[in-house]
């Protein structure tokens, strides 16, 4: 269980930065080329404030590894992170009822088209 929305956001940061990590050595391995850096979107400004400013509180001494890992590739250039509001994620569309207007563009994003048999 997670004691804040920051804690939550930073510790996804860093099994996603594990991830992003595993997945470039392994397309580099397959002699793949990887531009970077590579994009690091996040909608919680407080984890982002804490990978730019990494100043060890009480409050998130639990969060070090996390925070080190995320950091260190922060500092490198490899995951840049930057700011994503939660209303153009494109997660949304999976987890939350959207109206027409914020839907249809988030279909345009995924590549997907309305399909009306009535037409064929």
């Amino acid at each position: 269980m997670f004691s804040s929305t920051a804690e939550a956001g930073y510790r996804s940061m860093g099994a996603t930065a594990c991830e992003l990590t595993w997945i470039y050595f392994l397309l580099k391995d397959m002699q793949l080329l990887v531009s970077l850096p590579i994009p690091f979107l996040c909608d919680n400004r407080a984890a982002l404030y804490i990978i730019s400013n990494p100043v060890f509180h009480e409050r998130t001494k639990h969060l070090e590894i996390d925070c080190h890992l995320v950091h260190d590739k922060y500092k490198a250039g490899f995951l840049p992170p930057d700011h994503l509001s939660s209303k153009e994620q494109l997660a949304g569309i999976f987890t939350k009822p959207l109206p027409g207007s914020s839907f249809h563009p988030f279909l345009d994003k995924l590549g997907l088209i309305t399909f009306d048999p009535s037409t064929t």
